[in-house]
């Protein structure tokens, strides 16, 4: 651990964070990542939505697509986080893949920021405070974000937690807090960068020197959001990382599950999630984002739930068609929401597919609030 506690909440002057011009993409061209003032993103959280009370809840106006029974589920699903979360501020899954209480804890946070929570504004804000204080505190020596029990495969719950404490790291209001963060996410991206492959892809631990997919963009997508909130990140990580993806593309349009498996068949969730990473980065116009984009769409259905890795797929598929822009998102969103709305258990929440009820849970709430726009790295 790293002998630092989280501070109480403090209020003080908002401060600002300078934001770090984006890389070079790896053919030489500019990268577009757009980079949002952090004062702009605290005031698209708060300015508009008063402390405890979802988009419309005031004035009744809801995002296009959202609907009075949509807003339902989400407050019913966030009321069900909340009864669950633990007296550390952790999440803990239930269910048959393990506990995993760093990624779940993580997911968990970003459902309750995209609700317009932050440590200090919002229904929520004790929440968001205690799981900021959680995973701080389970930042160790070395950078890793990582705890004891259920972590098998730390690097998942790595890349969530810098995802979610780099979108909060400019709504810190005390300096102090925001320099705790901040220290956090820096040696965060400074393990990130050490256990990079070769071929610039990760595994499930820091030391693996191998890679796969699935890990690799969840790193790739907390290095954007940490560049995007003024960290430091070496520009050939990322180039090395997106050319990983490139390396991994296959003659159909999808990701495979290994750069290095020349052979390998694509994967549609893993492909969904590459594609994310490409827009992540402003390459809208890329021709492997577009074909992967293309593929995704034939390969994901909103109906069949027992496909491979329903939730995380729609995870990333979501993202990529919001930033899409209107028409694909317009195709998409109303029967992935009315699927979402139809399949929540009365208490709130959703199973996940056999892989638990808090990830089923923080996935479909991620899903069903990006037309609040919220989120800087969810943001078109």
């Amino acid at each position: 651990m790293t002998g630092r506690t989280y501070p109480k909440t403090v209020n003080q002057p908002r401060t600002s964070v300078r934001a770090v011009p984006g890389t070079l993409a790896a053919q030489g061209k500019p990268n577009r990542f757009r980079i949002v003032p952090w004062t702009m993103v605290t005031a698209l959280v708060l300015v508009g939505y008063p402390a405890g009370r979802v988009a419309g809840g005031a004035s009744g106006l809801l995002p296009r697509h959202v609907t009075p029974q949509t807003q339902a589920a989400i407050d019913r699903g966030l009321a069900y986080l909340v009864r669950n979360q633990g007296p550390d501020g952790a999440w803990r899954n239930e269910g048959g893949y393990g506990r995993y209480p760093v990624a779940m804890s993580a997911l968990a946070g970003l459902a309750l920021l995209m609700d317009g929570n932050t440590t200090t504004q919002g229904r929520y804000a004790r929440q968001v405070d205690e799981v900021t204080r959680f995973l701080v505190e389970s930042s160790n020596a070395d950078g890793l974000i990582a705890r004891g029990d259920g972590e098998g495969r730390p690097m998942y719950g790595h890349g969530f937690g810098m995802l979610f404490l780099s979108q909060l790291y400019g709504t810190a209001e005390d300096p102090t807090r925001q320099e705790v963060i901040g220290d956090v996410l820096r040696r965060g991206v400074e393990l990130i960068a050490r256990s990079q492959s070769s071929l610039g892809g990760w595994y499930y631990r820091p030391t693996d020197r191998t890679d796969e997919g699935s890990v690799t963009v969840t790193q790739v997508q907390a290095l954007r959001s940490c560049r995007n909130a003024g960290i430091a990140v070496p520009r050939e990580v990322i180039d090395s990382a997106m050319n990983y993806l490139a390396l991994s593309a296959r003659s159909d349009g999808g990701i495979a599950y290994r750069a290095s498996m020349r052979r390998g068949s694509s994967r549609p969730a893993i492909t969904a999630a590459a594609v994310c990473c490409w827009f992540n980065a402003g390459e809208y116009d890329h021709p492997l984002a577009l074909r992967g984009l293309e593929y995704c769409k034939a390969n994901i259905s909103v109906g069949e739930a027992r496909q491979g890795h329903y939730y995380y797929a729609h995870l990333y598929l979501a993202q990529a068609l919001y930033l899409a822009g209107p028409d694909e998102w317009d195709h998409y969103f109303p029967p992935m929401r009315d699927r979402l709305v139809a399949t929540q258990y009365p208490d709130g929440h959703w199973h996940g597919a056999g892989v638990g009820t808090t990830y089923g849970t923080s996935i479909a709430l991620i899903i069903l609030q990006l037309p609040h726009s919220r989120l800087p790295i969810m943001q078109r």
